[in-house]
Order: structure tokens, then C-alpha cells, then sequence
């Protein structure tokens, strides 16, 4: 399921903006568009090259919180994105998403205050943080991932997750993946950055490669992650002699 097909960019970015400078956005401004060819998208690619500040607008255009959260959040503690969601238009299908959420691996902490503060308002309804399974600030960083996912993720969504694996042990990436297999088969769609290469081995995703040259389609076993890491499985003390310079 796809609800959002395309990522165009429209307008001319300020000269000045350090935007000019991403070579994910110099690729898009240069082209015009993004595509999406699968229900379930990978950023990937060394820091700077634009992963998150693309999916940072993406879910904004999409009318989310900055900072995490589904289409009804309305917190800031810092007003620190940028301002290329001004900049571009989803292209969505025909059959719009029912259920939402942006998912912010850095900010949940922030999320998760948002919620309890909620709670804390007289009303008759039942407890936001119910929706969670119970308030966010009794579990470690990573349960509270896992839990939003499984308990408020409801499915027939878009959900846009970055780095989830800076929250995850390498068994809970695991379940993670079950996870968004189940959603995506109750039509969703995820649009993830990560430079985990447990995640990114989702079958038949795509898995966009963000780098000096801009944006391409690769696949899995062709990304740095997996030949890096496999490297370093098939042989550590190699490689730790290579970084140490002892093999020289």
C-alpha cells in the first residue's frame, strides 16, 4: 500500500539555506521528484547526506508534529526543523491513510512527556496513555518504541519512523520487523530511515542509498551497511587490526 506515490519539490530554496548543500535535496531540487516504488521505504547512506531531513519534511508535509507524534500532537520544546516541507508536495494515492504517526527515535522522551500531560487534564475519556499501553516513561527507551508500535500503530497508515534502531537492541529490531510486516499486510505504509541492516533486510522493500551523488535505488546486499557489518562478523579481529592500524 502506498499513500504517498511521490515527494515533488516546487519554489526556489533561499540562497543562503544550508539546504543548498544536502546532496538528497541538490538531487531532488535538480530533478523534481521522488519516487516511491514499494509499501515499505529505507533511507540509508553516511551522516549529512540528507536521510533525515528529508523524512523530517516528508512528515510534515504530511501534517505531522515536528518532533514525533500522529496528525494531532501540538507540542514544541525547541523549533529546530527546516523549512524545506515548504518546499515540496506529497503526491498521494487515491485511497487515503486512516491511521498516522512519525516516529522520532530522538524525540520520544518528548512524545511521551506530551501524552502523560494529557492525562493529567480532567476529563471523562479514558486515558491518552492507555492507547499506549500505559505511560511511555515506565519502560526503557526501547520497550517504549516497541510499544508505540504495537499498541497505537492500528494499521491502514502511513507511518514514518527515524532510526528506530538508536532505541533498539538488535532482538528487538528483530521484532520490530514482525512488526511492520503485520502492519504493512493491514495496508500501511512505512517510510524509514536507519542505518540498521537488520531492518532494511524487510523483503522486497526499497531501499533508497543517499550520498554525495544524491539519491539511488539499491539492493540490500549493495548497501555499506550489510558488506561493513558482514565484514566485520566474518572476521573482527581483521578488521579492529585494520581501524588500530596493526595490520599495516
Amino acid at each position: 500500500m502506498k499513500y504517498i506515490e511521490s515527494v515533488k519539490f516546487h519554489g526556489k530554496l533561499p540562497e543562503k539555506s544550508y539546504l543548498n548543500d544536502i546532496p538528497a535535496v541538490e538531487w531532488i531540487v535538480e530533478r523534481g521528484e521522488l519516487v516511491f516504488n514499494s509499501g515499505v521505504t529505507f533511507f540509508v547512506g553516511e551522516n549529512g547526506t540528507g536521510k533525515s531531513t528529508l523524512l523530517e519534511a516528508i512528515a510534515l508535509a504530511a501534517g505531522f508534529n515536528a518532533e514525533g507524534g500522529s496528525r494531532n500532537f501540538s507540542f514544541s520544546t525547541r523549533d529546530t526543523h527546516s523549512e524545506l516541507y515548504d518546499y515540496i508536495t506529497l503526491s498521494r494515492g487515491i485511497i487515503r491513510h486512516k491511521d498516522g504517526f512519525f516516529l522520532r527515535a530522538e524525540s520520544l522522551y518528548n512524545s511521551a512527556t506530551y501524552i502523560d500531560n494529557l492525562d493529567e487534564i480532567p476529563c471523562d475519556t479514558p486515558l491518552i496513555s492507555g492507547g499506549y499501553g500505559g505511560s511511555l516513561h515506565t519502560c526503557s527507551h526501547g520497550e517504549s518504541f516497541i510499544a508505540t508500535v504495537r499498541n497505537r500503530f492500528f494499521g491502514n497508515g502511513l507511518y514514518i519512523l527515524d532510526e528506530p534502531e538508536a532505541a533498539l537492541s538488535p532482538t528487538r529490531q528483530l521484532t520490530m520487523l514482525g512488526l511492520i510486516k503485520g502492519l504493512a499486510e493491514n495496508n500501511s505504509q512505512f517510510i524509514i530511515a536507519t542505518h540498521s541492516p537488520i531492518l532494511m533486510a524487510y523483503p522486497n522493500a526499497e531501499i533508497l542509498r543517499f550520498s554525495e551523488d544524491g539519491i539511488c535505488s539499491v539492493g540490500y546486499k549493495q548497501t555499506e551497511h550489510y558488506q561493513i557489518t558482514k565484514q566485520f562478523l566474518d572476521n573482527p579481529e581483521r578488521m579492529l587490526g585494520i581501524i588500530f592500524g596493526e595490520n599495516a
